[in-house]
């Protein structure tokens, strides 16, 4: 079920309101002998729908009808938008005329004003969006929808350190230090290029213990080559090969031929003994995974293939050892987790009164460290005992993740974020998974796309998009590229998520999508074929 993004409504209303209070814009109502009282009507509405917004987006997990409302509520501010845009445009351009007028062009204007197509109709278009959206208005009595329910945020405070911290890892020494022994060993196995498959489910961790084992030192010290591809649902054995000889050689190759980049990478690592890292494997084709692996038999013997996966039928085409199952983390495992981005310097003995509900929350994480990392980033530094209850008793740890499109615990974590920050979170949705991308770059793009309120000056303005990047960071929304200390992506989990409630308004337009849907996008990001831009 796809589901409305409450952030962007929220965005437009507000977005709408200010254009509708500009001065240009009631100058040019006023001078135009337009109905400026319908124009502020308009505005009243707009923000009484605005009021009940948050409420509406957790209703409608459990109300068919609510969903339908926020569709066409969603539509018609869209279509508002639209339709303010044009006047903005003749605000703009009357601003540009009256520069350079003369009395003579004046008298002209006056008296070509009522022949002008622009303003003939303008006060029966702006009458029917009244009456569409007042329609809207009356409706969410009879759905039960409440004012005032905006106001539950958490701390907005920016931590002064990242809580991106690979090496802060709980209930996995186990885990690691039986895969080691593996790693270790050249004769684990009878094949000379041997396979580790660890499975489990989105979330629990697999991508952080690979890293782990990939980084250690005497992995390091023990393999003549290390490299790292991330695989990702969009399989493409040249793309992933590309990946891994451009890894091992250290240069870039333009040769896009199947053929000739693994005839490059079985040269470059003959006789070497080496540990490649598959991460997120999903492809099910024995035939593509076979010809994946086929330049692999150059290596040395007690090489190793670590492959993460969420699915045993692709673990059991490619392992050479038992598949590795991940288990999810203990209810005490989740909370020192928890407990660790939460509090500063992960210290909750100064605050006893929180640790009985927090226990509570970490136990809902159902064992998951994702879910645990960013429900500890939304309460980082928050001591309101209120909020932590009020997220303990939230309607959404009930929905089963088939209704919320993603784990209750991280779809929870964007409901308590703070308006402004659900609308930027959701607008990175256009991005495909495994995607990295820059600060600058990001924050470039919600200036563009008018997601930042302006501020009084440029420098304000930067500001302020870095640090609404930084919140997003310090919630594990977003987290640092592995390789690339500049660059960041986004958990697969976290992705989905952004989809879920970015919904219609973002795309990432494949050429397959029907004009039906695109009619209803407002940000949009076209996918290259040869996925260069998801590296």
């Amino acid at each position: 079920m796809a589901l409305v993004g409450e952030a962007f409504l929220s965005a437009s209303v507000q977005v709408l309101c200010e254009k509708i209070g500009s001065r240009e814009f009631r100058d040019l109502f006023r001078g135009k002998k337009l109905d400026e009282s319908l124009v502020k009507k308009l505005k009243i509405t707009l923000l009484s729908l605005n009021a009940v917004l948050n409420d509406a987006e957790e209703k409608q997990f459990t109300n068919t009808y609510v969903k339908e409302w926020l569709d066409e509520l969603q539509d018609a501010v869209f279509d508002a938008d639209d339709l303010l845009d044009e006047v903005n445009a003749e605000v703009l351009r009357c601003k540009v005329e009256a520069e350079y007028r003369t009395v003579k062009t004046q008298v002209w204007n006056f008296l070509s004003t009522s022949l002008n197509p622009f303003y003939q109709g303008m006060n029966a278009r702006i009458q029917e969006l009244f009456d569409r959206l007042e329609h809207l208005a009356k409706q969410k009595d009879f759905l039960g929808l409440r004012e005032g329910v905006v106001g539950r945020k958490v701390s907005q405070r920016t931590p002064t350190t990242s809580l991106v911290d690979e090496s802060c890892v709980y209930g996995r020494d186990g885990d690691k230090e039986k895969l080691m022994k593996l790693l270790l060993s050249d004769d684990a196995s009878d094949k000379d290029v041997s396979v580790i498959t660890i499975v489990g489910m989105g979330g629990v961790g697999k991508t952080t213990l690979a890293q782990l084992l990939y980084n250690d030192e005497k992995v390091k010290e023990h393999f003549n080559l290390r490299t790292w591809a991330y695989v990702s649902e969009a399989f493409d054995v040249t793309r992933v090969t590309k990946t891994l000889l451009e890894s091992v050689s250290s240069k870039a190759y333009d040769n896009k031929d199947l053929s000739f980049l693994q005839v490059e990478l079985g040269q470059q690592i003959m006789g070497k003994k080496f540990l490649f890292v598959l991460d997120d494997l999903w492809n099910e084709n024995y035939g593509d995974l076979g010809l994946l692996q086929r330049p692999f038999a150059s290596g040395a013997r007690g090489s190793w293939v670590i492959v993460t996966t969420r699915n045993e039928s692709v673990a059991s085409l490619v392992r050479t050892i038992p598949i590795h199952f991940l288990k999810q983390l203990s209810e005490e495992d989740c909370w020192l987790l928890l407990s660790k981005h939460a509090f500063e310097n992960g210290n909750s003995s100064a605050h006893l009164e929180l640790e009985e509900v927090g226990k509570k929350i970490a136990s809902k994480c159902n064992g998951l460290p994702l879910a645990a990392e960013t429900l500890g980033g939304l309460l980082r530094f928050n001591t309101n005992f209120g909020e932590w209850n009020s997220i303990l008793n939230s309607n959404i740890w009930e929905l089963p993740p088939e209704k919320c499109n993603t784990i209750p615990a991280l779809r929870l974590s964007y409901y308590y974020l703070p308006t402004h920050l659900k609308r930027c979170f959701a607008y990175c949705s256009i991005f495909p998974k495994g995607y990295k991308f820059q600060k600058e770059d990001i924050v470039l793009l919600w200036v563009a796309e008018s997601l930042i309120p302006q501020a009084e000056s440029e420098k304000r303005m930067e500001e302020l998009t870095k640090k609404y990047f930084d919140d997003l960071l310090s919630r594990s929304f977003f987290q640092r590229s592995r390789y690339e200390e500049s660059k960041f992506t986004m958990h697969d989990l976290i992705n989905d998520l952004a989809m879920s409630v970015a919904r219609e308004s973002c795309l990432r337009w494949e050429g397959g999508e029907s004009h039906e849907v695109l009619k209803r996008v407002r940000h949009l990001s076209k996918k290259r074929m040869d996925l260069d831009s998801c590296k």
